[in-house]
């Protein structure tokens, strides 16, 4: 790797988590550089990439011997901060504790992190909480109403859900008082935000990325316009809140990357997904027309298949996949009614079994011939049902 980070990369292979976060923060020391998008699937890394990127920003305190880090991080460890005290032997104070020791809550008992919590909070949830500044713990309460009744209900245990969603709002607030230049908060130079939503369904999940890339955004003066206030790398497994970001963001300057890890070599690789959006219809089938077309088809693509027709389903209201692709055109026609159940019922079972072996993307074996005609003959059902812009398959 060259000390300076080139113009644009297509594909550009690391041998660890560092060599990739000292690789970001040399993009991101550049001025017009605001953010990296980086989508990962689980196991690849992402969390310990996160965890490496905030380590190389860390200081010697000159007051103490502490070490300090020009990093504000959300990942599984952030959420560690955080652990129950369900009062087992009384089952009647049930509380969530934070850790005081963390930088992460400096200063909370003078920013009305209360407030500003519940007014995100709001958005998502209907139970409410109080903080005690004091022990360092969260006390949740939830308004019930039966029979032309409220009572209020305290000391509740919320479900892992909500708690990861108050965990989430809580990191909001504290980005708000870092975008808001907050004395406190004066440290970060970074926000490095991995996988936030993980326990949320969809809908929730593009409020999520609206939001987040609304606060990150802020109201730039005309001096600070081809700068964010913060610089910012995001990460995530999931495809939807990864194209809601990457449109959200598009007209700030940033980067997008694809992390892969080849596990027989032991490196990573970063592909520039440049100004593709990586989206499930987008990317998924664009990787099998190109499969398709060079006869590159391995055991897995049936899997990525079965992947692309349920989602489809699922957004066009279908109980289930088969439905898209059934089709009607004049070699069909000229079938009876048997033999198209037939030939359907054949593409359907072959999804359905070929798609639940145990292939490894990481170990990938070649389909037979047979199976390769069967998958181009599913894929170009569903590509004659459903239009995509075919300037994006050339």
């Amino acid at each position: 790797m060259s000390s300076k980070a080139p113009e644009k990369i297509t594909n550009d292979i690391f041998n660890s988590e560092i060599d990739i976060a000292k690789y970001f923060r040399e993009l991101l020391s550049k001025k017009g550089e605001n953010y990296i998008l980086l989508f990962a699937y689980n196991g690849t890394g992402k969390t310990r990439l996160s965890g490496a990127f905030k380590d190389l920003g860390k200081q010697s305190s000159i007051e103490s011997e502490e070490k300090i880090t020009d990093t504000l991080y959300y990942n599984a460890f952030t959420e560690d901060l955080f652990t129950w005290d369900n009062d087992l032997d009384r089952d009647l104070d049930r509380r969530l504790n934070f850790n005081r020791d963390s930088r992460f809550f400096a200063g909370l008992s003078e920013l009305e992190m209360e407030s500003r919590i519940r007014t995100l909070l709001n958005r998502y949830t209907d139970f409410d909480f109080i903080i005690n500044y004091e022990e360092y713990f969260v006390s949740f309460s939830r308004e019930v109403t039966k029979e032309n009744r409220t009572d209020k209900i305290d000391n509740i245990k919320i479900s892992r859900g909500e708690e990861n969603i108050f965990i989430w709002c809580f990191f909001l607030a504290i980005i708000e008082l870092v975008v808001d230049k907050v004395e406190a908060y004066n440290w970060v130079k970074y926000i490095y935000i991995d996988d936030p939503i993980s326990s949320l369904d969809d809908n929730n999940a593009i409020a999520v990325a609206c939001h987040l890339a609304g606060l990150l955004k802020g109201k730039k003066t005309a001096s600070e316009k081809e700068e964010m206030q913060i610089k910012v790398v995001i990460s995530s497994h999931h495809t939807l809140f990864f194209n809601v970001m990457f449109n959200e963001l598009k007209k700030e300057k940033g980067r997008k990357f694809f992390l892969s890890k080849n596990k027989e070599l032991n490196n990573y690789l970063i592909r520039d997904t440049s100004d593709t959006p990586f989206f499930n219809h987008v990317s998924l089938i664009k990787e099998l027309t190109v499969a398709v077309r060079t006869g590159k088809l391995y055991t897995y693509h049936f899997n990525i298949l079965r992947n692309i027709l349920e989602k489809s389903a699922s957004f066009h209201g279908y109980k289930d996949f088969s439905q898209c692709i059934r089709q009607n055109n004049e070699e069909l026609d000229k079938k009876t009614p048997d033999e198209k159940e037939l030939e359907e019922n054949t593409c359907i079972r072959y999804v359905n079994i070929l798609s639940h072996g145990a292939y490894s993307l990481f170990e990938p074996v070649e389909m037979v011939q047979d199976n390769k005609d069967i998958l181009k003959d599913i894929l170009n059902r569903y590509m004659a049902i459903y239009r995509f812009n075919p300037e994006l398959f050339k």
